[in-house]
């Protein structure tokens, strides 16, 4: 039973068989006595609560195989801050893209405050994850977003992250800039070895912010037990109420969840960011405790407000500019035409003063200056003068060609097809003639998808539009949400006629250019073919 620990998962009659032959190969016919199939069930029975092999899955086999022997350590955070989780996992559900109307694969990426299990920060990205996004998830650890206007009050935290029974200022109660998530400076980060996670724009965050980075094992999800709780949670009282779950693996899948879904990402994303405010940060936790006071069980939200009155105040950055900290550092020269980065050259009135000037830095730097860049969107860059310390944008020189963001992984694709097309191709050809393909729908590899889904996710057309019903209405969320505190369970309009969504996907009646159906099938079938 020990050898099948990392092998699939057998039937108990080939163990008692392979068990009999190599017990009579070894001491010889009939000089062991062999059990019955009865007294053989019944010993297997027994063994597989000491060596599991027969009615756990082959993964949790291999997990509890894997167990340490003797006495487990374990890191006990005492405060905010001190410890914070981040992982990524692809949810149970299908999102739907904003501009090509196709069901995808979506990732969620969360960090989490280890000592009071806040969820401080999170971003849902389609199909893969990158480093840019683990760092805006990082970003808003320390600058929580804004929280929803219709959130109640006891969803909502103050900008500074301060429970409210520290204030004592009757208008602070609901303050204008109220934020969706407690602010926590992190002390050290607890991830695994992904490469998004240990990629150098992340060390580069960490270090610039003074964060100790600790690995967690290889292939050992207990040292980040609390984030992978919180996957389950939301996957049990969240995902499975929505339209378009699709359940944990093939086996729990329904007949056609991509036809019941109709969440754009974005809305997917609000739904999540809604569900942890009003429900989550609120709900008491069996593991969240003091053991000064046994039998307490508190909710994330009231252990925030414990450890801040252990440790004191969370002294955040208020930084206006702290996002530009956040982006990917570029160490290059300042030359007289700007800076070229990637083979595309900036420039911009922030660098006079500085052209064919070395930084006097050393190490890593090299007499180069640090320019911060965005991989998702290169038309501009970030420079930080040393004199005013104020971040100027560098415009790309073929920016003003392009009214969208532009990821760096678009123009190296389009730079390759320029190639193979043109003798002399250059950026301004290679950008037009790919924004032309995907207008006329040509775009139809593996990687022209993943791009193009990216750049959706970065545009301004996923955003809520002025009259629309916000979906917190619609009954899948809405009886998800009823269970937070202050709400009866039992409100009829929970039960509302859900709004009518087919404006989202057609035009006015007769345009039949609106959505060609037959045409785009197999746009985005192999972005789904993992699931």
């Amino acid at each position: 039973m020990v050898e099948h620990a990392t092998e699939s998962k057998p039937s108990r009659t080939m163990v008692i068989d392979r068990t009999d032959a190599r017990v009579q190969a070894r001491y010889g016919d009939g000089v062991v006595a062999i059990p019955s199939r009865t007294n053989a069930f019944r010993v297997v029975k027994e063994l597989d609560k000491r060596y599991p092999t027969f009615r756990l899955s082959a993964k949790r086999n291999r997990d509890i195989a894997e167990r340490p022997d003797g006495v487990y350590g374990k890191l006990r955070p005492t405060r905010p801050g001190e410890y914070m989780l981040m992982d990524t996992t692809r949810l149970d559900v299908f999102g739907l893209d904003p501009l090509t109307l196709r069901w995808v694969q979506v990732e969620l990426t969360v960090a989490m405050d280890w000592y009071t299990r806040c969820i401080t920060g999170l971003r849902l990205t389609p199909v893969s994850t990158k480093s840019v996004d683990v760092a805006s998830v990082m970003y808003e650890v320390f600058c929580p977003r804004p929280a929803g206007e219709d959130w109640p009050d006891y969803a909502v935290w103050p900008a500074h992250g301060v429970p409210r029974s520290v204030l004592v200022d009757v208008s602070a109660e609901r303050p204008t800039d109220a934020a969706a998530g407690p602010a926590i400076v992190p002390e050290t980060l607890v991830v695994d070895h992904g490469k998004v996670y240990l990629s150098h724009h992340m060390m580069s965050v960490c270090q610039r912010f003074g964060i100790s980075v600790q690995p967690a094992r290889l292939r050992t999800g207990r040292d980040k037990g609390p984030v992978e709780r919180f996957f389950r949670t939301i996957r049990e009282d969240l995902l499975q109420a929505l339209p378009g779950y699709k359940g944990p693996d093939v086996h729990s899948r329904g007949e056609n969840p991509e036809g019941e879904a109709f969440f754009y990402i974005d809305e997917l994303e609000r739904i999540i960011r809604e569900w942890i405010a009003q429900v989550y940060h609120h709900r008491q936790h069996s593991s969240l405790l003091d053991p000064q006071v046994p039998g307490l069980r508190m909710s994330p939200a009231a252990m925030f407000e414990h450890g801040v009155a252990r440790a004191g105040y969370i002294e955040a950055p208020r930084d206006p500019d702290l996002a530009f900290e956040f982006l990917k550092p570029a160490w290059r020269k300042i030359l007289h035409y700007g800076v070229e980065i990637g083979g595309r050259r900036y420039n911009g009135e922030g660098l006079n003063g500085y052209r064919n000037l070395a930084s006097g830095l050393t190490g890593e730097a090299r007499g180069r200056w640090p320019i911060h860049c965005d991989p998702d969107d290169i038309t501009k860059v970030y420079f930080r003068r040393p004199d005013d310390r104020i971040w100027h944008p560098l415009v790309w020189e073929h920016a003003p060609a392009i009214d969208m963001p532009f990821s760096e992984d678009a123009l190296l694709y389009a730079r390759k097809l320029a190639a193979s097309k043109y003798r002399f191709p250059n950026d301004r050809l290679a950008v037009a003639d790919l924004l032309e393909r995907w207008n006329v729908g040509l775009g139809s590899t593996r990687v022209e998808r993943r791009i193009a889904l990216r750049m959706a996710r970065e545009s301004e057309l996923s955003q809520q539009q002025p009259g629309e019903p916000g979906v917190s209405e619609l009954p899948s969320v809405a009886r998800v949400l009823a269970t937070t505190p202050g709400q009866d369970e039992s409100d009829p309009e929970a039960e509302a006629t859900p709004p009518d969504r087919s404006l989202d996907y057609a035009g006015e009646e007769g345009d039949d250019d609106r959505f060609d159906q037959e045409d785009t099938d197999d746009f985005y079938s192999d972005a789904l073919e993992d699931v």
